[in-house]
């Protein structure tokens, strides 16, 4: 334990600190995160630490592997193959129960999230940026109400999330943000069949643009010095 705890750390702030490391590539795919080592870099109890990674895993942000510990998730090329094939067949269907059942008052919450995303681009903020893009395909679904699509899409959003925040550039954030845009246009018009092509192949580009040999390997980089970095 901690010689000095800081009763004011709380597991969520540990959380998104780690989910920071790891969207600025301090703590790249497969990298260990040990117990001992977070607890002394948080000034936290391992408890409280458990409780954080517990979090990260339930998120796909980590892999709880049983007597070995927790590490960051290292999805493979065709892991995110098989993921954004299921998504367009999903989300195509999606697509065209979104154009025939949004309402003036979805666009309107449609239009300010999407106003986030641009404003989330505009900064260095990339774990916001990857949870609004992700969160898009969430609020179309939640529009159509269905809750068992909503259920197996926020499934495969969080393991595109993780996809995504490992191995896409901003620039293709960017782009995923005017598809967004682009697509949302076609449905205001009406027009069922653009708004599937387009939502299919934003999930295609998407898949497309991924660079999984860009994201450097674990190193032997002390854990507690990359955490600091």
């Amino acid at each position: 334990m901690p010689e000095h705890i800081d009763p004011a750390m709380t597991a969520e702030a540990i959380a998104d600190d780690i989910v920071a490391a790891i969207v600025s590539h301090r703590l790249p795919p497969g990298t260990k995160l040990r117990e001992e080592a977070l607890a002394a870099v948080y000034r936290v109890s391992r408890t409280k630490v458990r409780a954080a990674l517990l979090m990260l895993s339930k998120d796909k942000v980590i892999q709880i592997v049983p007597d070995k510990g927790a590490f960051v998730a290292k999805p493979s090329a065709e892991e995110a193959r098989e993921v954004f094939a299921v998504r367009r067949i999903l989300e195509a269907a999606l697509a065209r129960e979104f154009v025939a059942r949004a309402t003036a008052a979805d666009y309107k919450r449609i239009d300010k999230h999407l106003a986030a995303e641009r404003k989330a681009l505009a900064g260095n903020d990339a774990q916001t940026r990857t949870r609004l893009l992700s969160d898009f395909h969430i609020l179309l679904a939640e529009v159509v109400g269905n809750k068992v699509l909503t259920e197996m899409l926020h499934e495969l959003s969080m393991r595109s999330a993780v996809i995504t925040m490992l191995y896409q550039s901003r620039r293709d954030a960017a782009c995923s943000s005017d598809e967004h845009r682009e697509f949302i246009e076609a449905a205001r018009a009406g027009d069922a069949d653009r708004a599937v092509e387009l939502m299919v192949g934003h999930l295609s580009h998407v898949e497309g643009a991924l660079h999984f040999d860009e994201v450097p390997a674990p190193a032997g980089k002390d854990l507690v010095a990359a955490l600091l970095a």
